[in-house]
């Protein structure tokens, strides 16, 4: 999946593919007149962590951070949710974060903001390894260039691991992976369309993170997946943790990988109480 940002200025994506080691120019700061100019009209996406640093930054549930900020759409390609942060309703639009002075989440600004003027593919490449043919994720980074955008005529000077270490996104990266992978998973050739239950489950697990700790908690969860003492006693404060641990069971009823052990004979039995809980159709 592609994170993009759009503006009406014009201007684009650089059809170059970078490296880590790439160098390129780049400075933003109030001194420029086109400061904030990009917080304007854009479809930001919103990883899982972007809105667990968010709804922790605002002192919001992950529910209230959701109905108040965010927009649920579908990533046509795979069929999965995503969710946009709602821009407001004023003359261009402005993010809601948005002040004079810049940006008031700027420590815990989204990914896709984090990376800017700097993009982040991933694709899903054929390999051929020890005479055994799969496919394999590739990541690479391309150079948005826009219009209005006067930082790329400033002289400081990044290789792209550089700005990536400056503005922290690798953590990002680390922790929003799986998600990512998802949407490529379910993009490929001859995958079926993920049902109504899986986009549910999909929008809970890395999405609804406060309302993931009830389900967990306050269900059969814990009575029909196996999870060690420790893992059980860290995701019940550590919203890092859960999120990981919620990308795991998203991995599991995504069927991308066994990351998760039911207890013996639990499987259908909780395939049941899941359904009922989500309130959804009846389970394939």
């Amino acid at each position: 999946m592609e994170d993009k940002k759009k503006d009406a200025a014009g201007g684009g994506i650089e059809p170059t593919q970078l490296t880590g080691k790439s160098r390129f120019t780049f400075a933003c700061h109030q001194g420029l007149s086109c400061f904030t100019t990009c917080c304007h009209g854009m479809d930001i996406i919103l990883a899982p962590y972007d809105i667990l640093r968010l709804k922790k930054k605002l002192s919001l549930t992950s529910g209230e951070f959701l109905a108040r900020h965010t927009v649920n759409t579908t990533h046509e390609e795979s069929g999965l949710p995503l969710v946009l942060l709602k821009m407001g309703e004023e003359e261009r639009h402005p993010c809601p974060f948005l002040t004079e002075s810049g940006c008031s989440v700027y420590e815990d600004r989204p990914s896709i903001c984090r990376y800017y003027p700097i993009g982040l593919a991933t694709l899903r490449v054929e390999k051929e390894e020890d005479k055994k043919k799969g496919t394999a994720e590739e990541r690479f980074y391309f150079l948005v260039r826009e219009d209005h955008c006067l930082g790329h005529g400033e002289t400081k000077e990044w290789t792209v691991d550089e700005w990536r270490e400056d503005q922290g996104a690798s953590r990002d990266d680390e922790i929003n992976h799986d998600w990512q992978s998802a949407f490529l998973s379910r993009a490929l050739p001859g995958q079926q369309r993920v049902d109504p239950k899986r986009q549910s489950l999909f929008h809970l697990t890395c999405y609804d993170l406060d309302n993931f700790r009830k389900f967990v908690f306050d269900s059969a969860f814990l009575e029909n997946f196996e999870v060690d003492r420790s893992t059980v006693e860290k995701i019940r404060t550590d919203d890092d943790e859960l999120l990981r641990f919620a990308l795991r069971y998203m991995k599991f009823f995504m069927m991308m990988e066994q990351t998760m052990k039911p207890r013996e004979g639990a499987v259908e039995s909780w395939q049941a109480k899941q359904q009922e809980i989500l309130g959804q159709a009846e389970v394939d």
